[in-house]
């Protein structure tokens, strides 16, 4: 169970019905040790955090591309850009405020390992597209919370900010993903998908990042 400071009390009673849903969706918590990672490679987390955000914008962008035929896709997937955008927009922002150079660092295995089960042709593709993408937000959301209580009072507020907006993409993510495959295939795949997940949260990792692993 996420544990809140009295600056969450005020929290919305509907953000806490959307961390209690992903905290039952995904397969473990994030491990104390990646927390210590994070509060200890402070400007590598909001670095790779700006990155996560403009992939996520990307990879939105890309399905609306792929799939101009599915309305309730385009729709979801502009809006999602729009507000990945924003955040990627309030990160470079933030680590403007504090000096912090934008500079290339290399991507973690979290997404590559997760989309090297994707399936390779339509519409089975599409469900595992959108399976993955759901995990992601999900996983994304559970950090900002779980971190949220040791930051100081600028990033505490702005990673409580995003809670709302990053439940609703894990579900929005589901949602789709229902229209396109039973709930027997998505129970099926989900169940593939969050034994990877959960092996790449809890195994060590070689370089901290956002979605990394805990580097021992």
């Amino acid at each position: 169970m996420i544990v809140y400071n009295s600056g969450f009390k005020i929290m919305h009673l509907l953000t806490m019905t959307v961390l209690q849903e992903i905290e039952d969706f995904l397969p473990c918590n994030t491990p104390q040790v990646w927390i210590d990672n994070a509060l200890a490679n402070p400007e590598l987390l909001l670095i790779d955090h700006a990155n996560c955000e403009k992939k996520a914008a990307s990879t939105a962008l890309n399905l609306m591309y792929r799939y101009v035929d599915n309305f309730e896709l385009l729709n979801k997937m502009s809006r999602l850009a729009r507000e990945e955008l924003r955040h990627f927009e309030q990160v470079i922002a933030i680590m403007k405020r504090r000096n912090i150079d934008y500079r290339q660092i290399t991507a973690s295995r979290y997404a590559v390992k997760l989309r090297e089960a994707v399936r390779p042709n339509d519409p089975d593709k599409l469900v595992d597209i959108l399976i993955v993408g759901a995990i992601i937000e999900a996983r994304s959301c559970e950090r900002f919370a779980r971190i949220a209580p040791f930051l100081d009072d600028e990033l505490e507020s702005f990673y409580l900010s995003l809670l709302k907006s990053e439940g609703r993409h894990f579900k929005d993510y589901l949602t789709l993903a229902g229209t396109v495959a039973s709930q027997q295939e998505i129970d099926t795949r989900l169940e593939l998908f969050l034994g990877i997940e959960k092996q790449l949260v809890e195994s060590p990792d070689t370089e901290f990042r956002f979605h990394s692993g805990p580097c021992i």
